[in-house]
């Protein structure tokens, strides 16, 4: 039996009604399987939790989940109650920053009976990868004097490890799909970062000769994801364009409320951490119709990453029969409650 301990954080908004929900589903695929076994276990830290004790982690917070296989995290944020840099920065960034997950894997691709804004989207299949430790949002700078002469600095922070880091986990990741790695760029009108980025990609690139390359300044390559997005399949990018991307990526799609994502650890030292897209969306919470299919398939992403690769599949299969079918939340033009879809998709595994 292999067995997976999985920390269990629903965090805030909907992230208390999608990460149940998804929970259930991973315990029906675990029953489908036979041989595999899931562990939760709940930790409350939320903008509540913040309010309560005054962190939004505990001082052993840390320590604590160290020795669990994964973390499971639903949303972080409620600025009617704690300003959102204070939460993000306090919980979400803190593990990616400390725990080392130095790489964020985003996908965006069309699925059966979810209707894309795109007027032909054709079939896009698209990965991003995204450098997930410095760059743009590195930590480094500050202000300076008062007033009307008041300055604020932002260092953009790019290493050639963590540059190459990010590119060879591509290239590596494009060696199983469709062998074309896109780099995102801006050496056009950023003068030391981006030509530096270039460099670092092509000279990665020589390592991988049967890889397609090709650069695009991010404002083409935004374009490009609305205009032909099934030219692409891996691309790599910074902190900042990566996230600006994949955001674009949820939107093609046809809602956010169905794009996942995976915080990954590549060194082994400390667990990687699974994340929809989405926030907490307080405006539907507790409603019971926030759409859980990018919570579910971020739970698709966490299987493939402890190598349950064809189970992983076989939920993504049966996330589009659901959708497929009809079954769709408000977000996509239905009137599905998240337990409508969950149910479905918990009926579909069953079959496999």
């Amino acid at each position: 039996m292999k067995t997976l301990k999985i920390a269990s954080i629903p965090g805030d908004g909907i992230g208390k009604e999608v990460v149940p929900a998804s929970i259930d589903v991973l315990k029906t695929i675990a029953d489908v399987h036979g041989g595999l076994k899931f562990e939760f276990v709940d930790f409350p830290w939320s903008c509540e939790y913040y309010l309560e004790h005054g962190t939004m982690i505990p001082e052993d917070g840390l320590k604590r989940l160290t020795d669990f296989d994964g973390i499971f995290l639903g949303a972080v944020g409620n600025p009617k109650l704690v300003a959102d840099h204070i939460s993000l920065w306090g919980l979400l960034i803190k593990i990616r920053r400390e725990f080392e997950q130095t790489i964020n894997l985003r996908p965006a691709k069309g699925m059966r009976g979810i209707q894309s804004p795109l007027l032909n989207p054709k079939d896009f299949d698209i990965m991003v990868v995204r450098e997930n430790s410095e760059g743009e949002y590195s930590s480094v700078g500050g202000t300076i004097y008062q007033g009307e002469d008041e300055i604020a600095i932002q260092n953009a922070v790019f290493s050639r490890k963590a540059t190459e880091r990010a590119m060879r986990f591509a290239f590596d990741l494009s060696t199983k799909r469709k062998k074309h790695v896109t780099s995102a760029t801006k050496s056009n009108g950023i003068v030391y970062s981006m030509p530096f980025w270039d460099k670092v990609f092509k000279d990665v690139s020589k390592e991988y000769p049967e890889i397609k390359t090709e650069s695009q300044h991010i404002d083409a390559l935004a374009a490009f994801f609305v205009t032909k997005p099934h030219r692409f399949d891996v691309i790599v990018a910074s902190n900042l364009f990566g996230d600006i991307l994949t955001d674009i990526g949820a939107a093609i799609m046809g809602s956010i409320g169905i794009a996942p994502a995976a915080n990954i650890n590549v060194n082994g030292k400390y667990p990687s951490m699974f994340e929809p897209v989405h926030g907490s969306a307080p405006d539907i919470e507790g409603k019971g119709i926030a759409n859980p299919i990018g919570q579910i398939w971020t739970a698709k992403m966490m299987l493939d990453h402890f190598g349950e690769e064809e189970l992983g599949a076989k939920l993504l299969d049966c996330i589009e029969n659901v959708t497929g079918a009809g079954y769709l939340t408000p977000d996509l033009g239905g009137n599905s409650t998240t337990s409508d879809v969950t149910i479905a998709i918990i009926n579909q595994l069953k079959t496999i």
